[in-house]
């Protein structure tokens, strides 16, 4: 069967069968920013945004994402001109073994397209369905929070938004302290 997808902004036409999920449809066709972890929706390494949600791609049937619009790592920026959360999770170093990073990143844009001033604990929960076995989540909370300083919220809100404020001390809470990482929970 065939799918059309809008994918990182072009219409294109993929080839696909019966049991391929969009994950599978992905990397079939170079795009494999989208990592193959779990294949039941429970590690986030796949996630692509689908009409502007993050969505597991491993679990979404091909044949349910035709005629959506698909947003992958690869089509969010460029190496010369990385999207704001791409450059926040850069300078933050967010980054250790990269594996988890471009389904990080994702879930990110989609949590500030709605949300484009969280708090810690909400960008905590609203990551808590993307795994990193390498970091403590410190730094990518940090760097979500940067990030929400960077967008202009005119560019990431779907009713026009309105400007963040930069915050005095990126991850700083209210006693001083930067840790993320309170009575164990570092999502």
């Amino acid at each position: 069967m065939n799918i059309e997808l809008e994918l990182n902004g072009q219409s294109r036409t993929f080839e696909a069968k019966k049991t391929d999920s969009l994950l599978d449809v992905l990397r079939q066709n170079g795009y494999t920013g989208a990592k193959r972890g779990c294949d039941t929706g429970a590690c986030g390494f796949c996630t692509v945004l689908v009409d502007g949600e993050a969505r597991n791609s491993c679990v979404v049937p091909a044949s349910k994402a035709s005629g959506a619009e698909v947003t992958t790592i690869e089509g969010l920026g460029t190496q010369r001109d990385l999207h704001p959360v791409q450059r926040a999770f850069v300078d933050s170093t967010a980054l250790q073994c990269g594996f988890c990073i471009p389904g990080m990143i994702l879930r990110s844009v989609a949590l500030l397209e709605e949300n484009p001033d969280p708090s810690k604990a909400e960008v905590r929960k609203g990551l808590s369905d993307n795994l990193c076995r390498c970091t403590g989540y410190k730094k990518i909370v940090e760097a979500v929070l940067d990030a929400s300083d960077r967008i202009d919220g005119a560019g990431v809100a779907a009713d026009g938004g309105t400007r963040v404020e930069n915050r005095t001390t990126v991850g700083e809470d209210a006693g001083g302290t930067t840790s993320d990482c309170a009575g164990g929970d570092c999502r």
